[in-house]
C-alpha cells in the first residue's frame, strides 16, 4: 500500500498542486504544524535560560511535536482507511505534503520575472524562494539562487516526502513535513535558536539524508536522458563538491544540478547581515541567466518523472507477486 499510496499522492498533486481557495479557506497542514511550532517556540524558548537549558527545552519541543503529529495522523489514516474510498483520502491528503507543482511554479516564476521584468522583478521573485538577501544578488546571483532552490526543494519538498510516505505512509510524510518545518522556523543559527533548535536541526538533517542522495541520482539520470552530455559532469560534481557544502544534504542534488548545467552553484552568500562562506559546487559558469532556469527546470521535470516511473514500475511488480 505504501508505494501506491505515494504514486497517486504525486499525480494527485502533479496534477491539482494545492489549490489557492483551498489554502485561503483553512490554511495549509504546514502552516498549522507551524502554528503549533510557534506556540512551543513561545511557550518554552526562554531567552534568560542558559543554553544547556534551552537545548533540552528544544529536545522537549520537538517531541511533544512529534507525538501530536503522529498522533493525529494514525487516527486519521486508520479511520479514512476504513471508509470505501478511504485510500484516495489518504492519498489526497498525503500529496497535500507533496510539492512539485508549487515548486516547479515559483521557480518559473523567477524566470518570467527576469525576462519580463528585469533585475528588481527578479529579486522580488526570488525573496519568495530564499532567505538570502536578495538585495545583494545581480542577474546571475538571482537565476543561481532560484536553480539552487529548485535543487535543494526537489530533495526537501518532493524526493524525501514521497520516500517518508513508502517507509511509514500518511503517518510518515507528516512527522517529516513536521520536522522539516520546524527546522525551517528554529532550526537556523541565530541567538535566539541556535540552542532551542538544536534538535531539530540534527533530526532533519538525519531524515533528509536517503533523499538527497536519491535527488542526486534522479538528476543524473534525468541529465543522461537528456542528451545533453554533461551527466559525468554532474557526477564528478557529486562525488567532489557535495560533501563540501555547509549542509550534510543539500550539496548532493546542488552538485548534481550544477554538474548537469555546466555551472557553478552555492558559494559565498549573504543572509540578512550574515555572510556565508560556502564552497562552490560544480565548475561551469557562474554568469547565469533565465535561460538557465528554464534548462533547471526541465531538468527538474525529468527528474520527478523519473521517480514516478519508479514507483509505478514497484507498484506494478508488487501487484504482480501479490
Amino acid at each position: 500500500m505504501p508505494i501506491a499510496l505515494a504514486l497517486i499522492a504525486m499525480l494527485i498533486e502533479l496534477c491539482f498542486g494545492y489549490p489557492e481557495w483551498l489554502f485561503r479557506a483553512i490554511g495549509h497542514p504546514a502552516s498549522w504544524m507551524g502554528r503549533l511550532i510557534d506556540g512551543l517556540d513561545r511557550l518554552l524558548n526562554s531567552a534568560t535560560a542558559a543554553p544547556k537549558a534551552r537545548r533540552f527545552a528544544g529536545t522537549i519541543a520537538l517531541l511533544l511535536i512529534l507525538l501530536i503529529v503522529a498522533a493525529i495522523a494514525v487516527v486519521v489514516q486508520h479511520e479514512l482507511l476504513r471508509l470505501r474510498f478511504g485510500f484516495l483520502l489518504v492519498a489526497l491528503l498525503a500529496a497535500s505534503l507533496i510539492a512539485q507543482r508549487s515548486l516547479h511554479r515559483h521557480v518559473a516564476d523567477v524566470a518570467d520575472a527576469l525576462d519580463k521584468g528585469g533585475l528588481a522583478a527578479g529579486r522580488a521573485a526570488v525573496a519568495r524562494i530564499v532567505g538570502r538577501d536578495p538585495g545583494s544578488l545581480d542577474t546571475a546571483g538571482v537565476a543561481r539562487a532560484a536553480i539552487e532552490s529548485l535543487a535543494e526543494n526537489f530533495s526537501d519538498a518532493v524526493v524525501a516526502p514521497v520516500i517518508w510516505v513508502v517507509i511509514g505512509g500518511l503517518p510518515g510524510v507528516a512527522l517529516y513535513k513536521a520536522i522539516n518545518t520546524a527546522d525551517s522556523m528554529i532550526g537556523h543559527r541565530t541567538p535566539r535558536h541556535e540552542a532551542f533548535g538544536w534538535a531539530v536541526a540534527r533530526l532533519d538533517d538525519l531524515v533528509n539524508l536517503p533523499a538527497s542522495r536519491l535527488s542526486a541520482l534522479l538528476l543524473i539520470a534525468a541529465s543522461a536522458l537528456s542528451g545533453k552530455g554533461f551527466a559525468a559532469a554532474a557526477w564528478r560534481a557529486v562525488r567532489r563538491d557535495a560533501s563540501r557544502h555547509r549542509s550534510p544534504n543539500a550539496g548532493y542534488p546542488e552538485a548534481a544540478m550544477a554538474g548537469a548545467l555546466d555551472l557553478s552553484l552555492a558559494g559565498p552568500r549573504v543572509y540578512g547581515a550574515r555572510r556565508v562562506a560556502d564552497a562552490f559546487m560544480g565548475d561551469g559558469r557562474t554568469e547565469a541567466n533565465a535561460a538557465d532556469i528554464r534548462r533547471a527546470l526541465a531538468l527538474f521535470r525529468l527528474a520527478d518523472a523519473l521517480l514516478i516511473a519508479c514507483l509505478t514500475a514497484a507498484t506494478i511488480l508488487l501487484i504482480a507477486l501479490t
